[in-house]
């Protein structure tokens, strides 16, 4: 059976002050689907949420339901509801009257008509009786398994069951949409998995659509039908949790959507790729004959063969054993790079081993990058500015020719102290590559740079950044005629 479209986001930008937030999303969410919005902080996935329930208005672009264009439209006049995650609940009214509130300014129709004086016909509206408040409420209260706490007062409650009683609220008044903004986020950890499974449960009950914003990446994999993962406003990947989780679109999804090996390698040609100094037959075809690649294979995927070392397709050195509960987490080196197996076996520090990896168990992806390259301008006696700093490259050009300058990764000098930069910049991303780690920093300019470094970085940290000028390459972009 085809899906119905319920909301569709047609090329939606959000700026702030000048800065896109939310940059040209487009997307389509099913009816009846659980759809979660996946990312770290700052991603957009809330900005997104708020802008389909009504509360933002895109900058440029369009938000239609069912195929109506409801851009414009206010938020109480459209077929969805929000739960925050901090429940926003009326502390003076009881947990009835608090599910009720909505209800009791809800107007229906009374099934009869009226006539304008222009002949327009329109329905006449009544309000609900308390009979069917009543039927509502006590429907919406079993549903979130609090049939017996109408009568309690807000304040006499935990914090799960405030959010139970947010969630009744949202659903008494039947909407065709619930959105939800990480509700969990407040409860602790068992509090976080029972309500994951409620919710779940009343989302197979009710069938209607939910919309699910977190940061979580397992609540994320258990509870939806499709995950949309963002970072700086873009849409990183659109698919069911095992596609995203078995065959991420790029690193960061790789390294976000739980634990992954991420390394660097050569695709040699169709279904032969290279990493760690072997040869690895793979099922990827499409790129380009010795193309730099990005390998991603999960810790799971990786056997460990003991006794004959030569069984193996690669040889290794166990540096660290760790049990976990189910599974020990292993770090072996090979050839200078670093990988993590979980494994039900317990392995031996220094202990030599033989690693195995199905082909179709490793993952190609094109990198995202090749190289810092940014658009700017010179100076007098061969300076060129990045980020208003000052580089003095030797150049003969005229003063304010425009440039685009380019600095390798291995170039970048990171320096724990901010003051001790010529950019100041914050970490906001930093994945490990087996050997090194590529580490992405935005300076206060909102350039990124990026970095291939040994040394590890949080993400959030504050740091400095060097560039020496003879590692600047400058190129004068040439003016096109009008």
């Amino acid at each position: 059976m085809k899906s119905e479209k319920i909301i569709e986001i047609k090329n939606v930008t959000k700026e702030y002050d000048g800065k896109q937030v939310v940059k040209n999303e487009s997307f389509s969410i099913n009816k009846g689907e659980f759809v979660t919005f996946l990312g770290p902080s700052g991603c957009g996935k809330t900005t997104t949420l708020r802008m389909i329930a009504g509360f933002e208005e895109p900058t440029s672009g369009s938000i239609l339901f069912k195929g109506k264009d409801i851009t414009k439209i206010p938020p109480h006049e459209r077929p969805v509801n929000t739960v925050f995650q901090r429940y926003a609940l009326f502390p003076h009214l009881n947990v009835f009257n608090n599910i009720a509130f909505g209800l009791k300014m809800k107007r229906i129709p009374d099934g009869t008509t009226s006539t304008d004086k222009k002949g327009n016909v329109y329905e006449n509206m009544r309000k609900l009786t308390k009979a069917e408040i009543e039927e509502k409420v006590s429907s919406a209260l079993k549903l979130v398994d609090l049939e017996d706490y109408g009568k309690r007062d807000v304040s006499s409650l935990s914090g799960g069951q405030m959010q139970r009683v947010a969630i009744a609220r949202a659903i008494v008044n039947e909407p065709e949409v619930l959105l939800l903004d990480e509700p969990l986020g407040a409860l602790d950890l068992k509090m976080r998995k029972d309500m994951q499974l409620e919710l779940m449960k009343m989302h197979k009950q009710l069938g209607i659509t939910f919309i699910y914003v977190t940061h979580d990446q397992e609540e994320a994999l258990t509870m939806s039908d499709t995950i949309i993962v963002m970072r700086d406003g873009v849409i990183q990947q659109i698919g069911t949790p095992q596609k995203i989780y078995d065959e991420p679109a790029n690193a960061f999804v790789a390294d976000f959507i739980g634990e992954s090996n991420i390394l660097s390698g050569i695709m040699k040609k169709d279904e032969l790729c290279s990493f760690v100094g072997h040869d690895f037959e793979c099922v990827d075809k499409g790129f380009k004959p010795n193309e730099p690649v990005d390998i991603i294979i999960r810790p799971e995927d990786i056997y460990i063969i003991k006794g004959d070392v030569s069984k193996g397709m690669v040889p290794a050195v166990v540096t660290d054993c760790v049990f976990k509960g189910d599974h020990y987490e292993i770090l072996v080196d090979t050839n200078g790079n670093e990988l993590q197996i979980f494994e039900n076996t317990e392995c031996s520090v220094g202990e030599e081993i033989g690693l195995y990896i199905k082909p179709f168990d490793i993952h190609i992806m094109h990198k995202n990058r090749i190289i810092n390259e940014y658009e700017t301008v010179t100076g007098e006696d061969g300076v060129v500015y990045i980020c208003e700093s000052e580089f003095n490259v030797g150049h003969n050009l005229e003063a304010e020719t425009p440039v685009k300058v380019s600095v390798p990764f291995d170039k970048i000098e990171v320096m724990d102290n901010e003051e001790d930069g010529v950019i100041g910049a914050e970490v906001i991303s930093s994945i490990y590559k087996g050997s090194y780690y590529q580490v992405i920093l935005r300076t206060d300019y909102d350039y990124d740079f990026f970095v291939d470094t040994t040394d590890e970085w949080l993400k959030g940290d504050r740091v400095g950044i060097n560039i020496d000028p003879k590692d600047i390459k400058l190129e004068v972009i040439q003016k096109t005629e009008e």
